[in-house]
């Protein structure tokens, strides 16, 4: 569990402090930036686009992880590895042909990475599981920070983990949506690789002892 990665999510930054919090996340214990970006089509919400990610990447010295929340993700491919994205992750909901997806995301120089929403079943990703270096589990339904943690992801991480061990594959286990130090260490437990923290970590008093204290619990 010491491995198990922390990704704050910048959707809940303060958009009138973005490069103080940017800062905030350099200078943590954080392990990866999480951006969401929305199109307010695939999900009821509008994050922000283009010109706000190209700031951050300008400030940020950790890895980028960027989950697109838009319909038609194939479009934006190229144009998100041109603005710095390290990893790309792409709805299994909005991708009609998947695999060939996933495979220009890695032409244009990204790990691949596949959401699932919580309704979506694991055994959906059989035929692409070894294409796919993350897959970014949906602990709440996506489109809105702040919701509340879905129970049901403690047995989908279990089962996802049975997938990859099965087929060999090193693919990461990432988790999105109401995370705290109430279910991290679960969630480490279970077999998640990535856990991605909005409200928790930005909300709090202190967001830097937040990230250590995950940290720390994790390392337990």
């Amino acid at each position: 569990m010491s491995h198990t990665l922390i990704a704050p999510s910048v959707l809940a930054a303060d958009f009138a402090n973005l490069q103080r919090d940017i800062e905030m996340i350099n200078n943590s214990e954080a392990d990866w930036f999480h951006i969401d970006i929305m199109d307010g089509v695939f999900v009821p919400n509008i994050s922000f686009g283009m010109p706000v990610l190209r700031d951050i990447a300008k400030h940020a010295t950790k890895t980028i992880d960027v989950h697109l929340m838009i319909v038609d993700p194939d479009r934006y491919i190229q144009t998100f590895a041109d603005l710095g994205a390290d990893i790309l992750t792409v709805h299994y909901e909005a991708c009609t042909h998947l695999h060939r997806t996933l495979q220009a995301i890695k032409a244009a120089g990204m790990k691949a990475g596949v959401a699932l929403n919580p309704h979506t079943n694991i055994a959906l990703l059989e035929d692409t599981i070894e294409d796919i270096d993350l897959v970014c589990l949906m602990s709440v339904n996506p489109g809105f920070g702040g919701q509340s943690f879905i129970e049901n992801t403690y047995h989908k991480v279990a089962s996802l983990k049975d997938l990859i061990e099965e087929r060999g594959c090193d693919t990461k286990i990432e988790i999105d949506g109401g995370v705290t130090n109430k279910n991290a260490k679960e969630l480490a437990e279970a077999g998640a690789d990535v856990l991605v923290a909005g409200s928790y970590v930005f909300k709090s008093e202190d967001p830097i002892a937040t990230i250590k204290d995950l940290k720390t619990l994790l390392a337990k």
